[in-house]
């Protein structure tokens, strides 16, 4: 897998949060819309967290290429939880 598809393959999570948060409640009803919405959000912010650790421990260890991919994927990461904080 090379590092463009790593790095941006957690794009699909504030993708996936968006078409949850945003399908009609007929569909899934609100508190499972809720609760799925949730559920991404904060599995996309521990990963960013986990990301963003990545990033601060490749810039330590003096590797300059790998640290702003990790912050993008880190900054990609942090919208599904943005987006509840907003929608909420």
């Amino acid at each position: 897998m090379s590092r463009l598809q790593r790095h941006l393959l957690p794009a699909l999570a504030p993708l996936l949060f968006f078409a949850v948060a945003l399908s009609p409640v007929e569909w899934l009803g609100c508190r499972n819309r809720g609760l799925i919405a949730f559920v991404i959000a904060l599995t996309a912010g521990l990963l960013g967290v986990a990301a963003a650790t990545l990033a601060l421990r490749s810039r330590l260890r003096g590797n300059p290429a790998g640290g702003p991919w990790w912050a993008l994927t880190a900054l990609i990461l942090a919208l599904p939880a943005v987006g509840v904080l907003l929608l909420a």
